[in-house]
């Protein structure tokens, strides 16, 4: 057991936004009993808490008055394995890329196309990551958790978890109940490519063949290009989630803009990109006081030195309103505030 607790803690480490907020307390656990020993204590209890991974999808706009939690639980573990498929017990502290290239270098399938994606295995079961036309959905078996008011532990179905586009029951019904601490995959030995997404064809041409390893190569390399390093520009990689609209309305767009990218959903619904709009509104590559839009690719936003982040929220309205007026479409922020 380790629990580690330390008081007027900076985060500036712990958001990949690069924002210089301290909280009042942050206390890291690397088991679970350590975690139930957290949540049973009176004190911790009677105070405000956020449960954090590497800070990834989060913009802090002030310090946290309150504790910040961190799970430091590890470890990969084939719990079972046939001729097709292999599941893959993972720790919700484990990074997520580290995952990925671990399931490329063994040879199990599914993950490649989620390479380079930041955050932890955790968050990957709440927010239902997903790029280049996967999802964590596609590969989770289950999740495990401990529930924050009774410290008791609990299993998650796939089917329990009611994943949608961006969202899971730990985002809706559950939000801020449960602490993941394992999620299971599902990953296969005879894997699928799935390279219609995007321009991941196009970009494996420069490999000899085609392989989970240049799979990932590729994603790695489209995702460098396109997106800034935390380290050097702030930013939480895409900031607004792509909206899924009726057809109707879509086939209405499509009479102004022919060449409006989209991917069809089911019959009705189709989504449209969120960069694509955001770019066409002439924000890519503006400056608003120390938050920007990437040069690159105007679904992220950046802090271009010391920004606050209710610049950075003061930057993402002004965007949600020229995309609404232009094309009478809501996007909505895949980061969360923290105030």
């Amino acid at each position: 057991m380790m629990i580690t607790t330390k008081k007027q803690y900076s985060l500036l480490s712990h958001n990949t936004f690069g924002i210089n907020a301290n909280a009042d307390t942050f206390i890291e656990y690397s088991t679970i009993d350590d975690l139930k020993q957290i949540l049973q204590d009176k004190g911790f209890q009677s105070k405000p808490f956020l449960h954090i991974g590497s800070g990834s999808n989060l913009l802090f706009t002030k310090d946290y008055s309150g504790t910040i939690l961190h799970s430091k639980i590890l470890g990969i573990e084939v719990v079972e394995e046939n001729d097709d498929c292999v599941l893959v017990k993972v720790g919700a502290g484990v990074e997520w890329d580290f995952f990925v290239d671990y399931c490329v270098a063994q040879g199990w399938g599914g993950a490649e196309n989620l390479s380079l994606i930041p955050g932890e295995v955790g968050a990957s079961a709440v927010q239902n990551i997903g790029a280049y036309g996967v999802e964590a959905k596609d590969l989770i078996s289950q999740v495990d958790t401990v529930e924050i008011a009774t410290a008791t532990e609990h299993c998650f179905s796939n089917a329990e978890c009611k994943y949608a586009y961006r969202q899971s029951i730990f985002k809706s019904e559950l939000k801020n109940k449960h602490i993941v601490t394992y999620v299971t995959y599902k990953l296969s030995k005879h894997p699928m490519f799935s390279l219609e997404y995007g321009n991941i064809k196009a970009e494996l041409e420069k490999y000899p063949e085609v392989s989970l390893k240049t799979i990932r190569e590729a994603i790695i390399s489209i995702r460098n290009c396109k997106l800034p390093d935390p380290k050097v520009e702030g930013n939480a990689g895409s900031f607004f989630m792509n909206p899924i609209i009726p057809r109707a309305q879509f086939e209405e767009l499509q009479k102004r803009y022919p060449d409006i990218p989209h991917y069809d959903v089911d019959k009705d619904r189709v989504k449209v990109p969120a960069g694509w709009m955001i770019d066409k509104c002439g924000w890519k590559g503006k400056t608003i006081g120390n938050a920007g839009v990437h040069n690159k690719q105007a679904l992220v936003l950046v802090n271009k030195g010391n920004a606050t982040g209710n610049e950075i929220i003061t930057l993402s309205k002004s965007i949600q309103e020229s995309v609404k007026e232009t094309f009478n479409i809501e996007i909505h922020p895949e980061v969360n505030f923290i105030s």
